[in-house]
């Protein structure tokens, strides 16, 4: 509303139009009042100013207010006309309101004045707004080259735009006509079809089809269908928005034409829009990428061709449009999921008017040719490193003997307590890095030693008892073996070698906890991937991880020596050199997959040894996993105790809530009890007791799982009370190690 409105007031008696002045001022209305008191007075107001509101009296001497109201709503429709008077009765002023007044006012009733002029204000603010929307909306639509229908259930049109004279006819014409009268009759019952699946359903649908327009000439459609609704929701009308894609269609027509000359080329050819998306694909693509004509065009090429690598092709996007033109090496994905290597050449194709409109794309495969260079180049370099690291490794070990020899010699002689912690970390760092010498010789010259029958069961069974034991326990393991596993042929330390690298690759790739999963099982010759040296049945050893995972630009190099990813002093880039070395002295090869933050799984394919001999997998030992993440709830008033209990759990990867008494802790849990996996609470506490918020907790949740602690122990009044209650019971001052074990009792077996 304005801060100082003009008003018109049309009252022949000075006093009563000093009164209403007088009392818009009270009511907050700022205003500058313009009287006028007879007919000529009047229309000369209305014809020249442009006010605010009108207030007038309902009779005058030679006038009356109904006579008034009919000149505005003639020559000033917009602005809100109130009646003010004493005459008026209750039929006159129904019919001011049926001739259009805003409002009426007693003058017996003046109270009401304020109100009505603020109400007929906004109201006035209102009507101008919507007829300022529907003034633009009728100008959008007077612009719209789509052409926009309301039809009926029925199949009625209620509603066309003003663009349907260009194609059909007059759009008041159309107005009750049957919607599909213009659609060819072989297309006319499908859309029906799809219209009456829109209408009964409110799923929204789109389609094409061809019409008869206004000049004879078929003209192809696309339009949108969707839903209007009424005032309870129910399906009133359906809504059209079409568009003539005839010239489009032609377009693709005779790009189909000019396609056939092209299904002859060896290349894999493809046209694309200037959002990368298919226009037009060959037999070669076909052939190359899998995916048939019908299922390619109309996708993204990126996203067809490209998963989740799109730097490079945007790069060569912009070099196209810059140049014209574009040429390069592409790293793409066929259907099945395989990797292929493209050159690929892109050239912009441009409309008659000089601007860009598609991408000529033309790819030569060239994965087989990639490949093999590479398999060249990785063995030049790995025999030059395998030469230079053999001379490295002599040369250390000449090194390390005297000093593992000496710290012998020198034990005898040394008595101080300090002496013998300098030898000893002395001898430590010998055999650590005499530990590293045999890495090398492993890698250098690769390993020998005595193959015998090795039965996996065994190998993978000691290894996992060492692993358990000096692993964090934050890392899960589980073993997964097949039954009746062969035995294979082999070097037990060096297969304990592979095993043991690949287990602390695992656990370096998960320094915050995870899942260690070793798994073995027999591979029958047809199932086997490319990269056996003999043929035959193959043992596979799975070791996965849900760790960090390898970056795709270091899966190449990670078992080239000396490479590592981890941080500096925290690996010597030999464990997977030496792990590669030793399984290919058993005749075997290695597989990787990896996805940066989901984790790792490393095949090892071993020569099965031809004789089957049944293996007994023991049982792993019945371990409850202490839960990860989990939500526990701690309640005490101890602040101290609450803190150093809430850093022990967080130490162990647990989430955890505190409150320092029981009516904080009621709200948090019935604020989150769905997240709160368990409560652990003091049973002696100011205001609100432990027993008491144990049976509020239990109205909120009858089977909320809790853990009471207390500084009396079991045997205290309190404690037997709420026994039947608590999962676990606890009495202080109690061990990191108790509470773990009450949780993993609270929590079960299930815990994650």
């Amino acid at each position: 509303m304005k801060q100082r409105l003009r008003l018109l007031h049309l009252e022949d008696d000075p006093r009563d139009a000093e009164l209403i002045e007088s009392l818009l001022e009270q009511e907050g209305l700022a205003c500058d009042l313009v009287r006028v008191k007879s007919q000529a007075e009047f229309e000369q107001a209305v014809v020249q100013g442009d006010f605010d509101l009108i207030l007038s009296d309902f009779s005058l001497p030679q006038y009356d207010g109904l006579a008034a109201l009919a000149l505005v709503r003639k020559l000033r429709p917009h602005i809100p006309f109130i009646l003010v008077s004493g005459t008026v009765g209750e039929d006159g002023a129904i019919d001011s309101l049926k001739s259009g007044a805003t409002d009426y006012v007693l003058k017996t009733r003046l109270i009401r004045l304020g109100p009505a002029v603020r109400r007929a204000l906004k109201e006035a603010e209102l009507i101008a707004e919507r007829k300022k929307v529907e003034e633009l909306f009728q100008k959008i639509l007077e612009n719209l080259e789509d052409l926009i229908s309301v039809v009926d259930l029925r199949g009625r049109r209620v509603f066309c735009s003003p663009s349907y004279r260009y194609i059909c006819d007059d759009p008041k014409a159309l107005i009750g006509a049957d919607a599909f009268e213009e659609i060819v009759a072989e297309d006319r019952e499908r859309i029906r079809h799809i219209f009456i699946q829109t209408s009964s359903t409110g799923q929204a649908q789109r389609a094409e089809y061809r019409i008869v327009a206004k000049d004879g000439v078929i003209r192809y459609m696309e339009s949108q269908a969707s839903v209007m609704r009424d005032e309870e929701h129910r399906i009133a009308n359906v809504l059209l928005v079409s568009r003539d894609i005839t010239q489009r269609k032609q377009a693709e027509e005779r790009i189909r034409e000019q396609a056939a000359l092209l299904d002859k080329a060896q290349d894999a050819i493809c046209l694309n829009d200037l959002s990368q998306q298919i226009l037009y694909w060959n037999k070669s693509a076909e052939r190359l990428y899998g995916w048939t004509a019908e299922e390619a065009v109309g996708k993204n090429a990126n996203e067809l061709l490209l998963p989740g690598d799109l730097d490079h092709p945007l790069k060569a996007l912009r070099e196209l449009i810059r140049r014209g033109e574009w040429k390069g090496e592409l790293y793409q994905a066929d259907r099945a999921g395989r990797e292929l290597i493209v050159e690929s050449r892109w050239t912009l194709m441009r409309d008659d008017r000089g601007q860009p409109k598609s991408i000529l794309v033309i790819n030569t495969d060239v994965t087989e040719k990639k490949q093999t260079e590479a398999k060249f180049l990785r063995t030049q370099r790995m025999e030059s490193i395998g030469a230079l690291a053999g001379g490295i490794a002599h040369d250390l070990n000449n090194a390390l003997a005297p000093i593992l020899m000496a710290a012998d010699l020198l034990e005898i002689e040394l008595t101080s307590e300090s002496g013998r912690k300098m030898l000893e970390t002395m001898r430590s760092s010998a055999i650590r890095g005499s530990e590293m010498v045999k890495q090398i010789l492993s890698f250098a010259r690769g390993v020998g030693g005595e193959h015998k029958t090795l039965l996996l069961k065994d190998l993978v069974a000691g290894m996992e008892t060492f692993v358990r034991g000096t692993f964090p326990r934050s890392i899960r393991i589980e073993t997964r073996l097949q039954e009746d596993l062969p035995p294979i042929r082999g070097d037990a330390t060096q297969i304990h070698q592979v095993l043991l690298n690949l287990y602390v690759n695992a656990r370096d790739a998960m320094p915050n906890g995870g899942l260690l999963v070793i798994a073995a099982a027999t591979v029958e010759e047809a199932n086997l991937p490319s990269g056996a040296e003999i043929s035959g049945r193959h043992i596979v050893i799975s070791v996965t991880d849900n760790g960090q995972g390898i970056a795709p630009e270091a899966i190449e190099k990670i078992f080239d020596p000396f490479f590592t990813t981890k941080e500096i002093g925290k690996g010597t880039g030999l464990g997977l050199s030496t792990v590669l070395s030793i399984v290919k002295t058993h005749l075997g090869f290695v597989k990787v997959s990896s996805e940066l933050g989901r984790g790792t799984t490393f095949q090892v394919f071993l020569p099965a040894a031809g004789i089957s001999t049944p293996a007994i997998i023991e049982p792993p030992p019945s371990i409850v996993p202490t839960p990860k993440g989990d939500l526990i709830l701690i309640v005490d008033d101890d602040i101290g105790i609450l803190e150093l209990t809430r850093l022990n759990l967080e130490a162990y990867d647990f989430s955890v809530l505190t409150a320092s008494e029981g009516t904080a802790a009621l709200a948090l849990y019935a604020e989150r009890r769905d997240e709160i996996k368990a409560v652990v609470t003091d049973l002696r506490m100011p205001i609100l007791g432990g027993l008491e918020l144990i049976a509020k907790l239990r109205e909120i949740n009858p089977s909320v799982k809790i853990i009471g602690i207390s500084g009396q122990d079991a045997c205290d009044a309190e404690a037997k009370a709420a026994r039947p209650f608590l999962q676990a019971f606890l009495s202080k001052p109690f061990s990191r190690e108790a509470l773990l074990e009450a949780l993993r009792v609270c929590l079960g077996p299930t815990a994650r």
